[in-house]
């Protein structure tokens, strides 16, 4: 029994001296990569990595004159082959627990995207918190070559700007991978992803002379949501579409839109808070949906000079010309996705089948043809909750 107890013991004492140590990762032996783009190269798959050079991010007298970050590539016919094919020209293992954002090229974009969308998901070294976007018009490799001015780390630009537009703006989309895969797999709901370009020369944005200058030649900037069916890119929404699709998502935190004075000028409201709730029915056999949008709002700019705002009948006259537009944007939004693309990329299928399993068996297989001739009514409620600090502008001062 003696025994047995000291072999407990040692066996104990073994096993709290190991743990914790067989999977260690020194530092100075990775390379950390924030970024990743993939691109066709033929029939075969490019890869681009974007890693930090430690050296010169930690630098606190100006560096030593190298860029922050350096890109490897490498192409092989499928994604890890890619992978791995970088120990080649990397001094230390690519690190991708870091990753911030993934790019994909418009053209690798159109011919598919699934079968390395199975390899960031399968690799246990990826986190999912990462944003995936599409290089417009160009490829991930461009992009990520691209030098930012107020981060150091192009990644971690394009990671914040995106949260920053997203949580401001509205035609942009922070799509991670769980909500892509999600989309994909989904019978009734078709994903999107947000459209990045580079906006200038390339030569010059992939130099330090880029971030040199007070106007930076060359930038990264998002633009447009891209429509996919199943995992192929079919087609661009333009910049209101792409802010109509997100108020129909109830994806808008915070936003501005013009609207037309009722005696002529324009006025901007602020988006203060919006929600926007989706229903499916199935009214004579037949599918339909709606959607309504309530929307507060606060009066941000009145370029109007016989605009009172004092006036309740005021208030109401713009309220419901604001109603109007954001009807048609999320309206035309809808006709684009049905006649143009035949992509239901809002989830009206996924709605049909909350509210009637049994008619949803009957579509489910040929539900993209039944949504071209899907009956969508959208309602929109805007309140205007505040008219700012002054009652009138100052214009209507300077026109007496």
């Amino acid at each position: 029994m003696k025994r047995k107890l000291f072999m407990l013991g040692i066996l104990i004492l073994v096993l709290t001296v190991n743990t914790g140590c067989w999977n260690r990762k020194e530092l100075n032996e990775l390379a950390i990569e924030v970024a990743m783009g993939f691109d066709k190269s033929g029939d075969k798959y490019r890869i681009t990595s974007q890693v930090v050079d430690p050296g010169e991010v930690a630098a606190k007298d100006g560096g030593t004159g190298r860029t922050p970050v350096i890109t490897y590539q490498a192409t092989a016919d499928t994604p890890f082959e890619a992978r791995r094919k970088m120990t080649t020209m990397s001094p230390r293992k690519i690190y991708s627990a870091h990753i911030r954002m993934v790019v994909i090229g418009e053209e690798l974009a159109r011919d598919g995207i699934e079968n390395f969308l199975d390899f960031l998901s399968r690799d246990h070294e990826h986190r999912a918190d990462f944003f995936i976007v599409v290089a417009k018009g160009t490829s991930a490799e461009n992009v990520l070559k691209i030098l930012t001015p107020q981060e150091k780390i192009p990644a971690n630009e394009l990671f914040d700007s995106l949260k920053t537009s997203e949580r401001a703006w509205a035609p942009t989309s922070g799509v991670t991978l769980h909500d892509l895969l999600s989309d994909l797999v989904s019978t009734g709901k078709h994903p999107v992803l947000t459209g990045l370009k580079v906006k200038g020369s390339q030569e010059i944005g992939q130099s330090k002379e880029n971030v040199e200058k007070i106007d930076n030649p060359t930038r990264l900037q998002y633009i447009g949501l891209g429509v996919f069916k199943k995992d192929k890119l079919v087609g661009w929404l333009n910049e209101t579409e792409s802010k109509g699709y997100n108020y129909i998502m109830d994806n808008v935190k915070n936003t501005v839109g013009v609207i037309r004075c009722p005696k002529g000028g324009k006025a901007v409201l602020e988006v203060i808070r919006s929600k926007a709730a989706m229903k499916g029915k199935v009214k004579n056999g037949k599918p339909e949906a709606d959607v309504e949008i309530r929307i507060e709002a606060n009066v941000g700019e009145v370029e109007c000079k016989n605009l009172d705002l004092t006036q309740t009948n005021t208030i109401y006259e713009m309220e419901a010309r604001a109603e109007q537009k954001v009807k048609e944007f999320a309206e035309k939004t809808i006709k684009k996705a049905q006649k143009k693309y035949k992509a239901d990329i809002f989830g009206f299928g996924e709605a049909i089948r909350r509210t009637d399993p049994k008619f949803w068996k009957t579509v489910e297989k040929n539900w993209d043809q039944e949504f071209t001739d899907l009956p969508v009514n959208v309602k929109v409620d805007v309140k205007i909750r505040r008219t700012g600090t002054v009652s009138q502008s100052f214009l209507k001062g300077l026109e007496e």
